[in-house]
């Protein structure tokens, strides 16, 4: 599905179904460099299950037209935007990773409009390695190399995923492909380590939250997301074993389960 934001055309993937605004919306949004593909599994399900779900590329990622933004916040208003675009008044958004940031500066922005929240391997704050951020800002494929590899826990580097095709080499690939490690993964890995308002944002959010973390996290440590949880008024959290940073691939049906009884419970579609 393609739409405009703020003169730009957007794109994300419906989950299979076509887009109907009179039913509860879901948004998901990727992380650092990455695009809509990330949620096949997650939107597939929820459109086949009385939602409507928008999985989106950012700008500047997958098909969406650039260039990227450069900052959390701004990034979080764009999320409204989207919701404005639709002709909805309100979403449920699930981020990963840098979404999460980017989910949660919405929310605290805009609490009307968001209704609950999922959170896949979050932190208040996402600080980058020097040396990878430097190798993203040139454009160097050995940043991705080095995101993937770090990612992954144990499980996912031997791949393993519902949806064919989504194992962290093939996912990784398609950054490089795309050339979108400089213009992309090098403005979302400077705008994650720039953004120091995440815990200032957990506290004003309204909603009903689920952190979803991985015990193998390397990138946001079960420590971080469970620090994150405690600043938020209304938050759950569910801890998925031996899993890394990627929980929506490398336990794909696991965090669905969660978002599942979560988004019903707090979301559900009669709820229109």
């Amino acid at each position: 599905m393609k739409f405009k934001v703020n003169n730009k055309e957007v794109f994300a993937s419906t989950g299979g179904r076509p887009f109907d605004k009179e039913k509860p919306l879901i948004i998901f949004v990727h992380g650092s460099g990455l695009s809509h593909i990330t949620w096949v599994l997650q939107t597939r399900y929820f459109a086949f299950h009385g939602y409507s779900v928008l999985a989106i590329d950012l700008p500047g990622h997958g098909y969406s037209e650039g260039p990227a933004i450069k900052s959390i916040e701004e990034q979080g208003k764009w999320i409204s935007a989207v919701i404005d675009a639709v002709g909805k008044q309100e979403a449920s958004l699930v981020g990963h990773s840098q979404g999460c940031l980017i989910v949660m500066e919405c929310a605290s922005q805009f609490p009307e409009k968001v209704k609950s929240l999922g959170l896949m391997g979050g932190a208040g704050a996402i600080p980058m390695n020097p040396e990878l951020l430097e190798l993203a800002e040139k454009g160097d494929p050995k940043a991705v190399d080095l995101m993937m590899d770090w990612a992954h826990g144990p499980a996912g580097h031997f791949g393993g995923h519902p949806v064919p095709g989504l194992y962290h080499m093939n996912l990784g690939g398609t950054i490089v492909v795309n050339g979108s490690v400089q213009n992309a993964l090098g403005v979302d890995f400077r705008a994650c380590d720039n953004y120091k308002n995440g815990f200032e944002a957990a506290k004003k959010i309204q909603c009903p939250t689920v952190n979803i973390l991985g015990d193998k996290d390397r990138m946001c440590p079960v420590s971080e997301g469970k620090k994150l949880a405690d600043t938020m008024k209304n938050s759950e959290v569910e801890i998925i074993n031996n899993c890394g940073h990627m929980i929506l691939l490398e336990e794909a049906d696991k965090s669905l389960a969660i978002l599942k009884k979560f988004i019903r419970k707090n979301h559900p579609v009669n709820s229109i």
